[in-house]
């Protein structure tokens, strides 16, 4: 066999030899079917037949958890979904402990999501979304730790409730507007009530007080022409000018 061919045999395969890994990824090699490696970002060599190799991206991944239907602690009925972020640690173990990390770790977010969801009460669930995720997160990151996965976080995106009690919910809304709107009315007329009292004994404890500010009171009147204005007199007062005037007759 001429000498170019052979040349041309090797040169074709070292070309065929030759693989890529991205500096985001990295690669599991095998040879023979026994693990012997991680190849680093470059160009790397892998023996055709005899070794084999898997890249792994080992950039951060946004998966959506789509709706699952869970039964709160006092059991009501909801959707929650949400999106877990999360990047491969190891790839090694993402190759060799888990057959498809990708699909296992969504399965596992909402079989999680759905469990923490009814361990909580549905106000819990609503005003503690926070705490709720970092739960879901802690419990899904110490399960995908064997599979060299590090969970970052998870964000819970939406609880939808059934229409019937978001009526209720909104009725029960207005019914505490309401009663505060009672309050506040109430807590101003002690005010004006306590105001009106203070007056009062002001007046009360000086001479002709009354009699100025009921004067005050009748010049205010009389700016409106349209005003009819009726006195209140003692009945003590009607007498004494009833005795007079009969005195004078």
């Amino acid at each position: 066999m001429p000498i170019y061919v052979i040349l041309v045999i090797v040169l074709a395969i070292i070309l065929v030899s030759i693989k890529q890994i991205n500096q985001y990824e990295r690669g599991v090699k095998f040879t023979l079917g026994r693990y012997t490696g991680i190849m680093d970002p470059g160009w790397r060599l892998v023996i055709p037949i005899f070794q084999t190799y898997q890249k792994i991206d080992m950039r951060i991944k946004a998966v959506d958890v789509p709706d699952q239907e869970a039964i709160t602690k006092d059991n009501i009925s909801v959707k929650v979904n949400a999106v877990i972020y999360y990047k491969v640690g190891s790839a090694e173990k993402a190759v060799i402990e888990v057959e498809n990390f990708y699909y296992a770790v969504s399965q596992l977010a909402q079989t999680t999501m759905r469990n923490v969801v009814g361990e909580v009460n549905l106000d819990e669930l609503l005003s503690g979304r926070e705490a709720i995720a970092e739960k879901i997160r802690s419990i899904v990151d110490k399960a995908t730790d064997a599979w060299g996965i590090d969970v970052r976080s998870v964000e819970l995106k939406d609880v939808t409730l059934p229409e019937e009690l978001k009526r209720v919910i909104g009725k029960q809304a207005e019914a505490e507007r309401e009663k505060r709107a009672v309050i506040i009315k109430a807590e101003g007329e002690v005010i004006a009530a306590d105001n009106l009292a203070k007056a009062a004994n002001t007046l009360s404890a000086a001479d002709g007080a009354l009699h100025l500010r009921t004067l005050n009171t009748l010049n205010d009147l009389s700016s409106d022409q349209s005003n009819t204005v009726i006195f209140a007199i003692p009945i003590e007062v009607l007498r004494a000018i009833e005795n007079l005037v009969k005195k004078n007759n």
